[in-house]
């Protein structure tokens, strides 16, 4: 377990911002997570999984902690299920890969999300009709302050829309370690209704999908609209979709009766973040060294040698244009730092 004094952070963010540490350490093993928190417990910490839903604004005066832990078992099996546990510094895609691999079904649709197991619950990760909490067991975690371990099963959790306890009421107070996932075996329940994913299994003449196929057609997707943030720095989707009442809903229509929506129940209607960002004009557009992502709106973009200061800039200029032209606030997914 080594400490390594101002270093660079931009390997271990996906946005690319070479925003520097005041000290950085690598932690592969429970033992060493509790060694160094009973070390530093009176000093600053900043925990680091797998830098894809965070933007640098700034450097981190804290010792940052970059929690690689490793290993995927079966904790149990059923007639139809399997509960499979990952530890938090997996990748979320190569666990996504593993699964289909064993014929695990229930995360096909989270496919290519970027990050670690670690961050899912955080987050609440989800796309095309699935989150991380319709296959949330538990998840185990390590108090920062005593080094306790304490489960926190899916009631404890308060998951909503990107949204968790672990982001809201006990923030910063524990780390993920490990997390449990049940998933299906046999009679797998395939969410297709997004129907962009529709569109891809018609394209390649897929009229009964598999796990794999509903994958391979939301990695297509994924691929077609998002930058690989290997080649542009990115944190995927930047903005959440914005959930709006009904009446004002009529009214948006009122003015712009071509806006998509997604009906969330009789009263709340979801509007794509990225059609706004895309009606408002910034769907493309570039200011020197960052910008909006030309295929996909709700994706801003590091082109090289941007700050994080001047992409959050950016988004805060979205948000009070999209304010002022539609009367929508719109809020973001990625942490800012």
């Amino acid at each position: 377990m080594t400490v390594i004094n101002n270093a660079s952070l931009k390997p271990f963010n996906t946005f690319g911002i070479d925003a520097k540490a005041a000290s950085y350490c690598d932690i592969n093993s429970i033992e060493a997570l509790n060694t160094i928190l009973k070390k530093q417990h009176s000093n600053p910490l900043f925990i680091l999984g797998g830098g894809s839903n965070m933007l640098l604004t700034k450097d981190i005066e804290a010792l940052v902690l970059h929690i690689n832990l490793k290993g995927i078992e079966v904790v149990s099996t059923s007639k139809n299920t399997v509960i499979v546990k990952a530890m938090a510094g997996e990748n979320w895609h190569n666990f996504v890969l593993w699964c289909l691999q064993h014929n695990y079904g229930g995360i096909e649709n989270l496919s290519l999300i970027p990050g670690n197991i670690g961050t899912a619950p955080i987050q609440n990760i989800g796309a095309y009709g699935v989150e991380l909490k319709d296959v949330f067991v538990s998840c185990e975690a390590v108090n920062i302050k005593d080094q306790s371990v304490k489960t926190f099963l899916k009631s404890d959790c308060n998951f909503g829309y990107r949204e968790s306890i672990f982001k809201q009421g006990i923030k910063g107070e524990y780390i993920i370690t490990s997390v449990n996932l049940e998933l299906t075996t046999l009679n797998h329940q395939l969410h297709t209704d997004y129907g962009v994913i529709r569109n891809e299994l018609d394209t390649q003449s897929i009229t009964q999908p598999t796990i794999q196929d509903i994958s391979n057609a939301v990695i297509a997707i994924r691929q077609s609209k998002l930058p690989d943030p290997k080649e542009i720095g990115n944190s995927g989707s930047f903005f959440k979709n914005p959930i709006i009442t009904a009446e004002e809903f009529t009214e948006l229509e009122q003015n712009f009766p071509e806006a998509p929506s997604y009906k969330i129940s009789e009263t709340a209607i979801k509007i794509p973040a990225g059609w706004l960002i895309e009606k408002a004009g910034f769907k493309g557009k570039r200011f020197k060294d960052y910008g909006v992502h030309d295929k996909q709106a709700l994706v801003l973009v590091n082109y090289g040698n941007a700050t994080g200061k001047e992409i959050f800039e950016l988004a805060q200029l979205i948000q009070k244009t999209v304010k002022r032209l539609f009367n929508i606030s719109i809020e973001t997914e990625v942490n800012i730092i």
